[in-house]
C-alpha cells in the first residue's frame, strides 16, 4: 500500500476576482473543477462569469467564454465593456471567445463535445465559462444528462477550472441536472423584503472546500461588477 494514502493534499486555488467570494471559499475555486453559478434572470450570472475571466486575465491566465445564445462577440461586448474591470483587448487573446447557439442545433451529444474539445485544445485556458448550460438541456432532452456527464469529465481532464451558468424558474434554487456532476454550486438569488429587491450570493457547495454557508448580501455595479457585501464590514 502506498505510505502516502490518506494524506490531506493541498489543493490549488484560482481566485474568483468576485471582491469578498474568495473569502468564503478557502482563498478560490479548487482547480481542476466544475462550478455550477445558478439563478433566475437579472441576477448576475453573466457579470460574475465576465469578472471571472478577467481576474484571469490579469493573471496572465488563458480564458475561454462559451456562449449558447447565439450571440456575437461584438453584441456581447457592447454591453460587457460598460464595466470598469474589462478591457476589451482581452478578448481574442486572453480571452477567447466561441459561439456555440448554431451548433447545439445541428449536432449530436457527441459531435458537441467534440467541438467543445477541439476549442479547447486549440486555445488551452485555464479559466473556461459556458453560459448557460441549461439552453443545451432544453434542445437535447434525453441525452442531456449523459451529456453533463461526459462534459464535466472532459473539463477536469483539460485541468481547466470552469464556471457553468444555469437559468432556474420560480421556486428552483438550481438546475438539477447540472447539480450532479459539478464540484460546486453557487447561488444567485433575489428576494423580497419590506417590499425591497435585494440580491443574495450563497455558497450551497464545494468540494474539499470549508466554505462559509448562508446567504450573503451582494451588489452589482459597474466598477467591481459582483460584490459581496459582508466583505466590507
Amino acid at each position: 500500500m502506498n505510505d502516502s494514502f490518506g494524506e490531506r493534499v493541498e489543493l490549488v486555488r484560482l481566485s474568483s476576482g468576485i471582491p469578498g467570494l474568495d473569502e468564503l471559499i478557502e482563498g478560490g475555486f479548487p482547480y481542476p473543477s466544475v462550478i455550477l453559478v445558478s439563478g433566475s434572470a437579472g441576477t448576475g450570472k453573466t457579470t460574475f462569469c465576465l469578472r471571472y475571466l478577467c481576474e484571469g486575465a490579469e493573471n496572465g491566465e488563458q480564458g475561454l467564454y462559451i456562449s449558447t445564445l447565439s450571440e456575437p462577440t461584438q453584441w456581447m461586448l457592447r454591453y460587457a465593456t460598460q464595466f470598469d474591470f474589462i478591457k476589451r483587448e482581452y478578448f481574442g487573446s486572453e480571452i477567447e471567445y466561441m459561439d456555440l447557439g448554431d451548433r447545439i442545433r445541428k449536432m449530436d451529444s457527441k459531435e458537441l463535445l467534440d467541438a467543445i474539445d477541439d476549442k479547447i485544445a486549440e486555445v488551452m485556458p485555464q479559466r473556461i465559462v459556458i453560459d448557460p448550460i441549461t439552453v443545451v438541456g432544453t434542445l437535447m432532452k434525453d441525452e442531456y444528462r449523459s451529456f453533463l456527464f461526459d462534459l464535466t469529465n472532459r473539463l477536469k481532464n483539460w485541468s481547466a477550472t470552469t464556471v457553468v451558468t444555469g437559468e432556474v424558474g420560480p421556486g428552483e434554487l438550481y438546475p438539477p441536472e447540472v447539480s450532479y456532476s459539478v464540484d460546486g454550486i453557487i447561488l444567485l438569488m433575489l428576494t423580497e423584503d419590506m417590499e425591497a429587491r435585494r440580491k443574495h450570493l450563497e455558497v450551497l457547495k464545494m468540494r474539499g472546500t470549508n466554505n462559509v454557508s448562508g446567504r450573503q448580501s451582494i451588489d452589482i455595479n459597474r466598477r467591481d461588477g459582483i460584490t459581496v457585501l459582508k466583505a466590507h464590514f
